[in-house]
């Protein structure tokens, strides 16, 4: 195995001239790697490749350290593209036995890293002017996102639970993907003081009391729907549930940071604005 810099000119030939089988670990990775028009090379993907969904159609290695060397082996792919520390040290130890490529890449976490990845997949590949494209119009997006957010005068607060079930519940703070996807779309974070993500605690709730209550669909369907939002103590005093404003994005959709960044920023803007 050799794992090469995306910059490395032979590596790009290579990929270029043949039929790759390519594992993607990282949905952002593998809807560019789809947006470059190399779909049809991906040959399996892990649990957060849910876009397009006719990916999810493909045999799935797991979710980080749920991945196992052997599952990617027996699958014969020629190529691995991953998130920087989505695969194990382990893992990939075992990999670097094989003559197997291995390039991985940081997740994008601001709209810029999203255009540097997309150029650097795009090279990797050989198809420089694709990513051109791609970053274009995810330019095109961001302005109309600017343009719409230069004609509001309002910066609704909101707060973001990550939540499997009722009993695994957690606030988003500062530094995480919420509060870059938040500071796009012109939100103000209701929840400060702390970085990352924290077990949710009713005192934070009603200290904060959120004018607007964010959710992936999966989270908001764990709790059994808004409805499902009253057992969580301290829930019911929130502006954002006694006005039912709770909004669910898909996971991937909304802290991907792929090329639809600037589409689902704009979504978002104008739903805590019911605009």
């Amino acid at each position: 195995m050799y794992a090469c810099s995306p910059n490395d000119k032979n590596a790009t030939d290579n990929l270029s001239a043949k039929g790759e089988q390519i594992i993607t670990a990282g949905g952002t990775i593998t809807e560019i790697v789809y947006s470059l028009g190399f779909g049809d090379k991906i040959i399996a993907t892990d649990r957060t490749s849910t876009y397009p969904s006719s990916m999810q159609k493909l045999p799935s290695i797991g979710y980080r350290n749920q991945i196992k060397a052997e599952g990617i082996l027996s699958l014969s792919p020629d190529l691995v593209l991953a998130e920087d520390g989505y695969l194990s040290e382990e893992v990939v130890n075992q990999l670097k036995l094989m003559d197997l490529q291995i390039h991985f890449f940081k997740k994008p976490e601001d709209p810029e890293e999203t255009k540097a990845l997309v150029k650097e997949l795009a090279d990797l590949f050989g198809v420089a002017n694709k990513g051109e494209k791609i970053n274009e119009e995810i330019d095109i997006d961001l302005n109309e996102l600017k343009d719409y957010l230069s004609q509001q005068t309002e910066k609704p607060s909101a707060a973001f639970v990550m939540a499997r079930g009722p009993e695994t519940l957690f606030l988003a703070g500062e530094k995480s993907f919420v509060a870059s996807i938040f500071n796009l779309a012109g939100i103000g974070m209701a929840a400060e003081g702390f970085e990352d993500f924290v077990p949710l605690t009713p005192e934070s709730l009603v200290t904060m009391s959120p004018e607007y209550l964010v959710l992936f669909d999966s989270g908001l369907e764990s709790l059994g729907g808004v409805e499902g939002l009253s057992k969580i103590q301290g829930m019911k005093e929130t502006k954002a549930f006694q006005k039912r404003q709770v909004l669910s994005f898909d996971g991937h959709y909304l802290s991907g940071f792929g090329p639809r960044v600037g589409q689902v920023a704009l979504e978002l803007a104008k739903a805590v604005r019911n605009k």
